[in-house]
């Protein structure tokens, strides 16, 4: 699934501008043309990264970020800041309040979505549908086929999309909550023991090759995917 990126700018010209690259480069362009109709839509689809131009009617856009950073369903979300100031202490600012990177303005389509990439693979790898592979098992996320050699491992979409969240974020703990709002999404409601019934099925399917162990349950914390096949003193298997 293409990332969503969402283009919060009140220029006309340079929003269309933005979202024709942002869909020529394989993404979902949502656009809005002040912060407050960015968090309308924010409230009902959650982007996988936003663009805030810094200069915003009413709300500006560093005041926006630091909302957004404030919220815990939008705190993790990356965030570019889009503007014309280029004063160090600007950009400093813009990197206090929470945002990941700073475009100045005038910028090239090419290096926008270049900074895109770069910002997606340090918070979001997933939204990349990037190929990874990790201790042997490959997972190729635009075919949908996850591989051991020549052997092929058949999931389920729920396990699919899990396989790749942590084989994306390899060696950090996850908790049960933190599974469900980003591999179910964070307005869908199942109880947080769902996440354990599919980690099960995920190892399960993994047996066969021989990588079950590649997901470790953290006792006391969650789950975590590591190519390390010892077992921790902190760990216990589900």
């Amino acid at each position: 699934m293409a990332a969503r990126i969402m283009i919060v700018e009140d220029e006309p010209a340079i929003q269309q501008m933005i979202a024709i690259n942002i869909k020529q480069a394989g993404y979902e362009a949502i656009c809005a043309g002040s912060a407050e109709v960015a968090i309308d839509v924010i409230n009902n689809i959650l982007p996988d990264l936003i663009l805030v131009d810094w200069m915003l009617p009413n709300m500006s856009g560093l005041e926006f970020a630091r909302r957004l950073r404030k919220h815990s369903r939008t705190q993790r979300v990356p965030i570019i800041m889009l503007t014309a100031r280029s004063d160090e202490s600007d950009k400093i600012s813009g990197l206090d309040v929470g945002a990941d990177d700073y475009v100045t303005k005038p910028f090239s389509p090419r290096e926008l979505i270049a900074r895109i990439k770069a910002v997606l693979r340090r918070r979001a790898p997933e939204a990349l549908d990037e190929s990874v592979e990790v201790d042997g098992l490959l997972f190729d996320p635009v075919n949908h086929r996850i591989s051991v050699g020549n052997t092929e491992i058949v999931l389920g979409p729920t396990e699919h999309r899990l396989l790749y969240f942590l084989m994306t974020h390899i060696d950090r703990v996850f908790s049960r909550a933190q599974l469900l709002d980003r591999v179910w999404g964070d307005h869908v409601f199942v109880e947080e023991r769902t996440v354990d019934v599919h980690i099960r099925r995920l190892r399960k399917a993994l047996e066969n090759v021989g990588k079950e162990n590649l997901i470790r349950t953290v006792r006391g914390a969650g789950y975590r995917f590591s190519a390390n096949s010892a077992v921790d003193s902190g760990e216990l298997k589900l």
